[in-house]
């Protein structure tokens, strides 16, 4: 399981790629599709036009890192197909990730106590 840490931040691409787009193709896709910088730290997910499949890289300091998964019983949950971009929270991405329909995560809104016991 990858566990991003919460200052990363994670875009998932809504529209399909090529999977036989490797390290460059991808970061040449996220720079001219997704108008972001592929080096800057943060995390793109990419689906396969079969949504039982997904694609993910991002640059650790020292390289491109890219990773592939394939549900084999399942499909991911995926938005709706269009040319875009979204953000997701780690949480979000974890269940993505896990197989799980990552729309019903949702952060708890957590107040801080009035005073101090």
């Amino acid at each position: 399981m990858i566990h991003p840490s919460h200052g990363v931040k994670i875009y998932m691409a809504t529209k399909p790629v090529d999977f036989r787009k490797g390290h460059d193709g991808l970061a040449a896709l996220v720079q001219s599709h997704l108008q972001k910088k592929p080096f800057d730290g943060a995390v793109y997910v990419f689906r396969a036009k079969r949504a039982d499949r997904l694609k993910l890289i991002f640059w650790d300091g020292s390289g491109l890192v890219m990773a592939y998964k394939r549900l084999e019983q399942n499909q991911f949950k995926w938005p709706a197909i269009k040319d875009g971009v979204m953000r997701l929270d780690p949480p979000q991405f974890e269940a993505l990730f896990a197989g799980l329909d990552w729309r019903r995560v949702t952060a708890r809104a957590i107040r801080p106590p009035a005073a101090a016991e």
